[in-house]
């Protein structure tokens, strides 16, 4: 994979300068410092946390991690304004890639205008299914089990400028179990979340296009139990990185 950074005048770093914006507890941001600000890893490292709320707890995670953090409301500041001084923020800091990990607000027009296809974002269902404006945490679990689905999952795509429309890059299946509740599934989904987003971010930034990785062993891991065959349907036990 060949990409342009931001400014279109320099190639990525290596490794990579990523910025992870936040607006909760920062579990997802918490499994992208220990996987990426390692010695082992010369990929990408955190270099910058931003959050819309200064209570957020993921920027006491990068705090004690050593990693500069940064508050932009735009609720307090307007959307114009916030999306200014965020793009100040990132090229300041020479980011080469964002990572949404729970951030809630939609990415301000500039910015995503210039980090086309340079912003990654997880969410904790199968897209194209139960995302969009207002879908995330307990919400988008209650919905999926309301469904009577019988597959969730978590899903890594490209951010545009709408909630969960852009392409989809990896996608790792979670059954729902009989007697799920919001908690359960969400706890199941959690886990996943935390093993795919850095893999999937990884394999991005090198490159190393349609790879399997998860095998059916992947539900024991997760669930304690492989669900029977029929509830799968035509989804792959595996993660789906597409070509770029």
């Amino acid at each position: 994979m060949t990409n342009s950074p931001p400014d279109g005048n320099r190639r990525v770093k290596n490794p990579a300068r990523l910025a992870v914006l936040v607006s909760g507890g920062g579990t997802n941001l918490q499994s992208l410092l220990d996987h990426f600000n390692s010695p082992e890893s010369p990929v990408a490292r955190v270099t910058l946390v931003i959050s819309n709320r200064a209570s957020a707890g993921g920027l006491e995670r990068a705090r004690l991690a050593g990693v500069p953090t940064r508050v932009i409301n735009p609720v307090q500041a307007g959307e114009e304004a916030a999306g200014a001084e965020m793009l100040e923020a990132l090229n300041a800091a020479g980011i080469d890639m964002v990572a949404l990990a729970g951030y809630l607000k939609l990415i301000p027009p500039a910015v995503v205008k210039a980090y086309t296809d340079r912003i990654l974002n997880i969410h904790p269902a199968l897209l194209p299914s139960f995302g969009g404006a207002g879908m995330y945490g307990a919400r988008v679990h209650r919905a999926v089990i309301e469904s009577g689905a019988r597959v969730s999952g978590a899903t890594v795509h490209l951010v545009d400028d709408h909630y969960d429309e852009g392409r989809i890059l990896a996608q790792w299946p979670v059954p729902v179990l009989p007697g799920d509740t919001e908690e359960t599934l969400g706890g199941r989904v959690l886990k996943v979340e935390h093993l795919l987003y850095p893999l999937a971010i990884e394999r991005f930034l090198t490159g190393e296009g349609d790879a399997p990785v998860a095998p059916l062993e992947a539900f024991d891991l997760i669930a304690d139990t492989r669900p029977p065959a029929e509830s799968i349907g035509g989804l792959n036990y595996r993660i789906a990185l597409n070509n770029r």
